[in-house]
């Protein structure tokens, strides 16, 4: 595991970029850059040096010094900061170049005390965990694949309403960043033109009477092409580009996200699960649907009419009775 960068302390190459972000239409001496950092012109180089290997543009001309031309899809903390305006979430950020799960190290880093905000996003993943067990394909440079640390003053029972405030918050982010109409299948999928295009997975560490931490891990098929889909995949998968024919800057659309997350989680917060409840049901692709719900085995049939204050799964019976479902595989009976 190895990381660009996180939130506190920045690199030296990292305060060098914010230096140069903030100066963009004009030129940063190397003596001015020497001295706002208090490194030697030599060292100011190197980092120049290293940002170029990570694929920043960055013109040099004697006696003005060092312009950013242009920047590369990198997912190092001073690309996705820039802009970046949360009370809450990305506190922190960790990036990644590999890990196995970012709901792995986001977990561990929640056990040694991380603040709440922090958010870890990988390039790639090894392991990467979807639910009931199954992966997720993590091929690097081209999705989105992280880990945000929520510490809600929240009953455990109420934790999976959490949920479904990340999986508003991510249709919302595709719907600003693309022109494309994301629907929620129950519980935690995003679905384009009836394809799976993101899959969400919290994990949770609480007490009899209070949650500790829950992790949000979420994976966001972005720029994948047809040929980088696993041949096994059980439900039809899709990706942002495939759908949209325009590539997605993953550094935006971490913004993005964090900002949207952090709205919703900041009204969560202070409106309860009402609101979040009522436009999950708006977003749903199952609402008043037909469906085949299956568990271990055993397959439930009923027409969706909701969910309730927990999140659970609510049907209507062949016998009119409602079913409550709290786990299983969901499938439209047409479709």
């Amino acid at each position: 595991m190895s990381r660009r960068g996180e939130s506190a302390p920045a690199s030296g190459s990292e305060r060098v970029l914010s230096l140069l972000q903030e100066r963009r239409d004009s030129f940063v001496s190397g003596a001015e850059l020497s001295r706002m950092m208090d490194i030697s012109r030599s060292a100011v180089w190197k980092q120049i040096t290293s940002l170029r290997n990570l694929g920043y543009e960055i013109s040099a001309e004697p006696s003005k010094g060092y312009r950013l031309e242009a920047a590369p899809d990198a997912l190092i903390p001073a690309e996705i900061r820039q802009g970046l305006a949360t009370r809450v979430i990305g506190s922190k950020l960790v990036c990644l170049r590999e890990t196995a799960s970012t709901n792995t190290v986001a977990f561990r880093m929640a056990e040694e005390g991380s603040p709440e905000g922090t958010a870890v996003i990988a390039d790639c993943q090894t392991g990467g965990k979807g639910r009931l067990g199954r992966t997720w394909a993590s091929p690097p440079g081209v999705n989105l694949y992280c880990s945000v640390i929520l510490r809600p003053p929240i009953q455990p029972m109420a934790a999976p309403q959490l949920t479904f405030l990340s999986v508003v918050a991510l249709a919302r982010a595709i719907e600003r960043l693309t022109p494309l109409s994301p629907r929620i299948k129950w519980p935690n999928d995003i679905l384009i033109d009836g394809k799976k295009v993101a899959g969400l997975l919290n994990e949770m560490s609480a007490e009899t009477d209070k949650v500790n931490f829950v992790v949000l891990g979420i994976g966001v098929n972005l720029n994948m092409t047809s040929d980088q889909f696993p041949a096994d995949l059980r439900h039809p998968a899709t990706s942002l580009f495939i759908e949209s024919g325009t590539r997605v800057r993953r550094t935006d659309f971490a913004r993005c996200l964090f900002q949207e997350l952090d709205e919703v989680y900041g009204q969560f917060l202070r409106e309860g699960y009402g609101p979040v409840r009522q436009e999950w049901l708006q977003r749903s692709r199952l609402a008043g649907e037909p469906v085949t719900v299956t568990e271990s085995g055993r397959v439930t049939r009923g027409r969706v009419v909701g969910i309730d204050e927990y999140g659970a799964l609510l049907l209507e019976g062949e016998d009119g009775a409602t079913l409550q479902v709290l786990a299983g595989d969901v499938r439209l009976v047409n479709g």
